[in-house]
C-alpha cells in the first residue's frame, strides 16, 4: 500500500495538495531540484562554454608573460648584482695578496740577513765597499811602483786566492 500511496503523491506533486509531505520526499525534492540545476549549468556551458575557455586561455597567456618578464627582470638583477660583486671582490684582492707577498718577501730577507750576521758574514754592502777599497789600493800600487814586475806578479796572486769570507759574500751578493 504504500507504493501506490507514494506513487499518488509522485504523481500529484505538480498538483497543489494539502496533504502532508513525506520526510523522505522532501530530501528527494532537494536532490531533484540539485540535478536540474546542474543540468541548466551545463547547458549554460555548453552554450557558452567555448567563449569561457577562450578567455581563460588569454588571461593564462597574458599572466605568463607578465610572470616571465618579471623573472627575466629578477635575473638581470641577480647578474648585475653578482658582476659588481665579483668585481668588488677581484679588486679588493688583488692588493691585499700583492702587498702580503711583498711584506713576505722582505721579512724572509731580513731573517735571511741576521742569520748571515749571526754567522759572521759580510753584506754584499760591506762585500762591494771591499772591492772597492782593493781596487783603490791596487791602483796605488801600481802608481808607487810602475816598473817593478815582481809587484805586479803579487797582485795577481793575492787576486787569485780571496779569503773564505769574501767568497762566500761575494756568492751571496749574485
Amino acid at each position: 500500500m504504500a507504493t501506490s500511496a507514494s506513487k499518488k503523491t509522485a504523481k500529484g506533486a505538480s498538483k497543489p495538495t494539502t496533504e502532508a509531505p513525506m520526510p523522505g520526499a522532501a530530501s528527494k525534492d532537494i536532490w531533484l531540484a540539485g540535478l536540474g540545476a546542474m543540468a541548466q549549468a551545463q547547458a549554460q556551458a555548453r552554450a557558452q562554454g567555448s567563449k569561457a575557455f577562450e578567455s581563460l586561455v588569454e588571461k593564462g597567456l597574458a599572466f605568463q608573460r607578465q610572470s616571465q618578464a618579471s623573472a627575466q627582470e629578477k635575473i638581470n638583477e641577480a647578474a648585475a648584482h653578482f658582476n659588481q660583486l665579483t668585481q668588488g671582490l677581484g679588486a679588493g684582492l688583488v692588493t691585499p695578496v700583492g702587498a702580503k707577498v711583498d711584506r713576505l718577501e722582505h721579512l724572509f730577507e731580513d731573517r735571511v740577513a741576521r742569520a748571515l750576521r749571526s754567522l759572521g758574514l759580510p753584506t754584499a754592502q760591506e762585500v762591494a765597499e771591499l772591492q772597492e777599497r782593493v781596487a783603490a789600493l791596487e791602483a796605488a800600487l801600481e802608481q808607487s811602483a810602475p816598473n817593478k814586475a815582481p809587484g805586479k806578479a803579487a797582485v795577481k796572486t793575492a787576486r787569485k786566492a780571496p779569503s773564505k769570507a769574501t767568497k762566500s759574500a761575494a756568492s751571496q751578493a749574485k
